[in-house]
Formats: C-alpha cells, structure tokens, sequence
C-alpha cells in the first residue's frame, strides 16, 4: 500500500496532468497503472510466494482430530496442545486446555508428524541448467568437512512445495567425490539457514565403489577415466583400500589429539570423528549386492554405525542386513526396471519384501531438490504394492528420524518433542488427500507455495478471458 502509494505521487509530480507529449502521456498511465495494480493485488506482486512467520508466541490446542501419533498408536477425537515449540499434551478431549491458548477445531480431520525425508539436496540446489544456483557437488574425493547447511537457500522455491507435500524435516546431503561429506538435518522454516538447521553434522556420506564398474579410458579424463598422459584408473581394491586409509588417518588424528600430541589441525580429519566415534552414522552408498556386502564388513572392521543408501539389490542381502542391523534408506520406490531380468514392480515391491525380510529401511523422495515433494507418494506407492501402510508411514517419519539421530525431535507425536505436525483430510501417503495446515516447531507455516501461485496467477486469466461471440 505505502509502495503504491509513493510510486503515485512520484508519477503525479514528475508527469502532471498537463503533459502535452503522447509517448509522456502513455508513460503516465503505465505508472498510475501499476501503482492501482500494487494497490489492489499486493499479494501477486510480493518477491516471494512464501513468507516465514515467526516463533510460536502462545499455546495451540488441536482439537477433535484423528491423531496419529505413529509410535503410541492412534487417538480418536483427540486433542494436541503445544507451546513454545514443543507438544505439551495429548490425548483425548479430557486433556485441559491452557489460559489464553489459541484453541482449533479440527473435527473430522487427521492429524500426522511432519514428513523426514531422509536423503535430499532441498535448499542447495535449485535450477538443474543453472550451475550457480546448484551447491551439491564439491572438487576432490575426500570432503569429510563439507556441511550442507551453510549453502542452503533459505529462500528456495523447492522449499514451500515441500512442506506443501506434508515434507517438514529434509536431510540435505553434499554430492560428488568419495568422502562426500556431511548431511544436515533442517526444519523446512527460517529466514536463514541457521535458524532452520536441527542438527548441522548429522551423517558422513561415503560413496562406496562399484565392483562391476567399467574403467572409461581415452582422451578427457574424469572420474574412472584417464586423460592424455594421466594415472591408469584405479580398480576396485585400490578404490577401497583408499577409503580405508583415510578411515585409518583420521582415527591416527583423533588418538593423537586425545593424547594431547601437538598436531596441525585439519578440519577434514576433525569432521570425521563423531563418525568414529559412533555419534553419527556413516551412511554408504550402495546399490549392488557386492557394494553392500562389503560395505557391511568394512563398517564392522571399522567399528562405525552403517545405514546403506540406494539398496537397489537390498532384497539379496536381506539376511545379513537384518542379522547385522543395518538400515536401508532407499532411493528407487518409484523407479522403472533397469535391467533386463526385472519384473516391472521390482523397485515398487522392494519395501513390501524387506518388511517382511525384518530389514529396517526408510523411504527418500529422491536426491534432487525437486523431488522432495514426492516423499509421500514414494511411499504411497510402496501401499499399493504391499508394504503396510502404518509401516510406510514409519518409512517416511520415526524411521528416518531413528537412522540420522533425530528421533528426539521429529518423527512422532510425543510430548516433548517439537510441534512440527501436519492437520489433513486423509493419510498423506494418498493423493487425493489434502494438507489444510502445517506446524514447525510451533510456528503456523504460510501454506503458499510456487505451484499454489501460479495455479491462481493463471485462474485468474481464464476468469479474465471474455467468452467469444459465436457468428452464426
């Protein structure tokens, strides 16, 4: 209003009235146009489609909903009431409501814990032909000490379509090299990327090379290649013997520090020893049944917590992923077959069958930024083709939550955990269902999102377009 309001009375003091020029006059309009448009839509014409609210200023109450609590079963006509951030109550309408909080009737509606994606790159990765707004991949093999969190865009896009999908915690995870360095938990709300950060060092992401691998040789270099004059490419042993030595120096670093050695600091070493130590897991990349065999008996050697990432043939070691305990965030639920053999359901049975295998497993919308929102229908998907649907709810929240060390915040609807809560029509994982409201950390989130935007923006065309006259 004040903007429009300035831009009118800037127009009216520079081209009065008066104005005798045709092109002067034309100007004028333009700018007394655009002034009454910022007027009447201030809304369209805002930067962002999306705007942060601020922290939870008083105590909410949830009331009359299906809560679905996911680790303590499910309350009929239930109520919610959190303050501060955090869940303070729940339970059914005998739970008491708290002087001057805000009370919702939600009768007739569900209400879910925020989605985990468990592996994604929302916030540092925005327009794949676009290299500087993608912050994924960095030079070298060994990054231990990359963080995600301190390239993450606060402002974007990708964001509010997540959260529009139910999608309210994304672990955003650093690309390229072999030590690729570290995931980072955040909560889908903030002005900046410290306020939305829940757990900067949250994994250690290594890429696990692959056995049946062919070497690329020729002109050109590149990763497996081999340039005009360049090393021969390593094999499979020489790949994995590096991993291990890097393992070896960075617990050689750790010792000697503890011991009180004078030694240089080097952050990649430093960034590696919540790993040794069993604080965070080392989440491996692997998608063969070889990679994750080896795998399994390096982290063991090692002494450090696994969780495979990929799992494409995760069903053939099923045995001694569950013998041994090993998680499996998988990646492919919604995949095509890639290889001759497969039947057409293999990636969207796999869930189903490791469920029933006894393996522990979350479900991932995707790596790519864009595809965070297809958390739930990854997940959906894996319904329709057997899994239970309150294990693929566990898929998508507490377990993904339990494999990256945050199942004390996020992932279910206990009291004291955050109030990051999704108010629905139907269970996320379904389509038809719709997110009327979402809560981070207590705040009320703007639902707004891009696609939101535009489907109005374009609404309002077609309610504009005058019909045509039929001549007869």
């Amino acid at each position: 209003m004040i903007r429009s309001f300035l831009l009118r009375r800037l127009t009216l003091r520079i081209m009065p009235s008066t104005a005798t020029s045709p092109s002067m006059r034309t100007v004028r309009s333009a700018l007394l146009a655009l002034a009454a448009s910022m007027t009447l839509a201030p809304v369209a014409l805002r930067a962002q489609e999306r705007m942060t609210v601020p922290p939870q200023d008083r105590p909410f109450v949830l009331r009359g909903a299906t809560i679905h609590t996911v680790t303590k079963g499910t309350i009929t006509n239930g109520t919610i009431v959190f303050d501060r951030g955090r869940i303070t109550a729940i339970g059914g309408a005998e739970v008491v409501v708290p002087t001057g909080a805000k009370v919702v009737d939600v009768s007739g509606k569900h209400i879910y814990p925020g989605l985990v994606d468990a592996y994604s790159t929302v916030g540092i990765t925005e327009i794949g032909a676009v290299d500087v707004s993608n912050d994924i991949n960095e030079l070298g093999d060994f990054n231990p000490n990359v963080r995600a969190e301190v390239a993450v865009n606060a402002e974007s896009r990708h964001i509010g379509t997540t959260r529009s999908a139910g999608v309210l915690v994304a672990f955003s995870t650093p690309e390229g090299g072999v030590i690729s360095g570290l995931s980072s938990a955040l909560s889908l709300e903030g002005w900046t990327w410290e306020e939305m950060s829940m757990k900067g060092a949250a994994a250690l992401n290594v890429k696990w090379p692959d056995p049946n691998a062919q070497p690329r040789r020729g002109f050109g270099g590149g990763p497996g290649g081999r340039g005009a004059g360049g090393p021969p490419p390593k094999s499979y042993a020489e790949q994995v013997q590096q991993i291990k030595d890097w393992f070896g120096e960075a617990r050689a670093y750790r010792d000697a520090v503890k011991s009180g050695q004078d030694v240089r600091t080097d952050s990649r070493y430093a960034a590696m020893i919540p790993a040794l130590n069993g604080a965070i897991p080392v989440v491996v990349a692997a998608e063969g049944a070889a990679q994750i065999n080896d795998a399994i008996t390096w982290a063991k050697a090692e002494g450090v917590k696994l969780v495979i990432r990929g799992g494409r043939d995760a069903l053939f070691v099923a045995d001694r992923l569950k013998a041994e305990n090993v998680p499996v965030i998988l990646t492919s639920t919604m995949s095509a077959p890639d290889r001759d053999y497969e039947g057409y359901d293999g990636a969207y049975a796999t869930p189903a069958k490791l469920h029933a295998a006894g393996v522990r497993f979350a479900i991932s919308g995707g790596s790519g930024g864009l595809y965070s929102n297809r958390l739930p229908w990854e997940a959906g998907v894996a319904v329709a083709f057997g899994l239970p649907e309150e294990e693929a709810l566990k898929a998508v929240t507490i377990n993904a939550a339990e494999f990256l060390g945050v199942s004390d915040k996020v992932g279910s609807l206990e009291v004291g955990k955050e109030a990051t809560l999704l108010i629905t029509t139907g269970t996320p994982l379904d389509m038809t269902s719709n997110i009327i409201q979402s809560y981070i950390q207590g705040r009320e989130i703007n639902m707004m999102d891009i696609h939101k935007l535009f489907f109005q923006k374009y609404m309002e065309k077609i309610k504009q377009q005058t019909p045509k006259k039929v001549v007869p």
